[in-house]
């Protein structure tokens, strides 16, 4: 039984238990959604919430609260200044626990655990992606364009360098060394060395 049992051990002590919420909440402030196991999730989803409502309220005191169990000042800052008022109009219930499925080793149970956002948001963050893609896809296609006259360009000047500069060689094919003959190593004529030394 699990009566007064307040939270989930994680199969951890105090300290690394705790290091890892804070780390789990950190990560999904700065990136919003996260994957985990389903365990951690519910935990991780129990402090987040708190940190949004502290986020929320704005004052000094909250900020150090907040500063005090995120681990990065930039993440911080990004809860108090773009995620806490995305809730201003609602109390609580700011993160979804998507599950989905199994991973593979140890089968454990996973899930997404992430902010949730308004219809407005979504279109906004959807647009914003397309334009990205387009300009990404816009940029790529005149680097080729680029490369592709740059390469002609050198083609060009290496056929007329090659007509400018002389025959090199030309003593050796008199000779008769030019054409893979003896010019290399030299053959070995004596017994060969044996053992070290």
């Amino acid at each position: 039984m699990r009566h007064r049992k307040d939270h989930r051990r994680l199969g951890r002590k105090a300290e690394h238990r705790h290091a890892l919420l804070r780390n789990l909440v950190t990560a999904l402030f700065q990136y919003e959604r996260i994957e985990t196991t389903v365990a951690k999730a519910k935990e991780t989803r129990r402090l987040a919430e708190r940190m949004i409502t502290f986020g929320k309220q704005g004052d000094l005191a909250a900020r150090r609260h907040v500063a005090r169990f995120v681990m990065k000042p930039e993440v911080v800052s990004k809860l108090f200044a773009t995620i806490a008022p995305w809730y201003a109009e609602r109390n609580g219930g700011y993160t979804r626990i998507v599950r989905i499925g199994h991973r593979l080793g140890d089968a454990g149970e996973t899930a997404y655990l992430e902010l949730i956002k308004s219809a407005e948001q979504k279109e906004q963050e959807r647009t914003a992606r397309i334009a990205a893609a387009e300009a990404k896809a816009l940029a790529q296609s005149g680097e080729k364009a680029a490369k592709k006259k740059k390469t002609e360009a050198d083609d060009e000047a290496e056929e007329v360098s090659a007509e400018d500069r002389p025959k090199r060689g030309r003593k050796k094919e008199a000779a008769g060394a030019g054409a893979g003959g003896g010019g290399g190593k030299r053959q070995r004529t004596g017994p060969r060395k044996v053992g070290g030394g």
